[in-house]
């Protein structure tokens, strides 16, 4: 498939700010049913309001980015007629959802209201369907077999959480230090099983094999067919939105290159920090991993090999 950079940026961009939330209901969570650990925790309002107007900046930055992939614009509120049966509208009616309730739940510590935390929970179950929704849209695609898997939704929620759990890590940084061990560690153990989780996928998709044939592509049932022509002289819709049209070498690098980013420099970095309590490397470790994610979700969505490029995808 063609990688569209409106829903890379979405994805990743949302992804890190629902993991962002999920990291401060959990502290926040901790802090009120544990109140023994609230002075070693020692966790101020200002991290909980900051990491929720970040965490709403990241998906308000990722919807905008949606709209840039919309042939009209003008027409997005459509997007949601058919939320008993698609995913897509689904996601259009969570996103809007999660950014109004994580809004509202920095908004409650801001004001330090009694609710927050009750607030805090209606953002999280917002996150999490929010995550289910976007991931669903490309695994229910059972003809693309590269994301047709539960290992999709699972990658998503895992490495929405380990960017967010990251963010959150470096927000502590300058706002409550005294939590930086446990997010940081929190951080590492979501990174290592994003990784994990994206590796298994790699492995699993290597071994794929295409379910359709040149007979099934064409209509053509004869035991012999070779192709000597695409059927097209010019560029085409086909061409344009199947193909990637990038070679195997560069393929194979934006791999690599996500692996070493979004994984292991990131959790280098982290680890080091933990030690120096470096807000300087923890920002840094913010910065690459979100980089090697978009490599990563380009990456999703260059590997998937549309049926119809059996045919269209061949020059004569």
């Amino acid at each position: 498939m063609r990688p569209a950079f409106s829903v890379v940026f979405l994805t990743t961009l949302s992804g890190a700010g629902q993991g962002l939330l999920v990291a401060l209901f959990c502290v926040d969570s901790l802090a009120r049913l544990h109140p023994e650990w609230a002075p070693s925790l020692s966790v101020p309002q200002q991290f909980y309001v900051c990491g929720a107007a970040l965490a709403l900046v990241l998906g308000v930055l990722g919807l905008l980015a949606s709209f840039f992939h919309l042939g009209h614009p003008e027409r997005a509120w459509r997007a949601i007629a058919m939320w008993r049966t698609s995913w897509l509208s689904r996601e259009c009616l969570a996103l809007p959802v999660f950014l109004a309730t994580t809004f509202l739940y920095g908004l409650a510590h801001w004001m330090n209201a009694p609710w927050s935390l009750a607030m805090g929970a209606v953002a999280l179950l917002a996150s999490l369907a929010l995550f289910v929704c976007t991931a669903m849209i490309y695994a229910c695609l059972r003809f693309l077999q590269e994301w047709a898997t539960p290992l999709t939704l699972v990658n998503f929620v895992l490495l929405g959480l380990a960017s967010g759990f990251t963010f959150a890590t470096a927000c502590a940084a300058w706002l409550a230090p005294g939590i930086v061990p446990a997010l940081g560690l929190a951080a590492c153990v979501l990174t290592v099983a994003g990784c994990v989780s994206r590796v298994a996928t790699l492995a699993r998709n290597e071994r794929l094999h295409p379910r359709s044939t040149l007979q099934s592509a064409t209509g053509i049932q004869s035991s012999k067919v070779r192709q000597i022509s695409r059927g097209f002289t010019a560029s085409a819709f086909n061409l344009r939105e199947f193909f990637h049209g990038q070679s195997d070498t560069t393929m194979q690098r934006v791999k690599w290159g996500f692996i070493v980013c979004a994984f292991l420099v990131p959790l280098a970095l982290v680890v080091q920090a933990l030690h120096s309590l470096s807000a300087t490397q923890l920002l840094a470790a913010c910065v690459i991993q979100y980089a090697g994610l978009v490599a990563e979700r380009w990456f999703f969505f260059a590997q998937a090999r549309h049926p119809q490029n059996l045919y269209y995808q061949r020059a004569a």
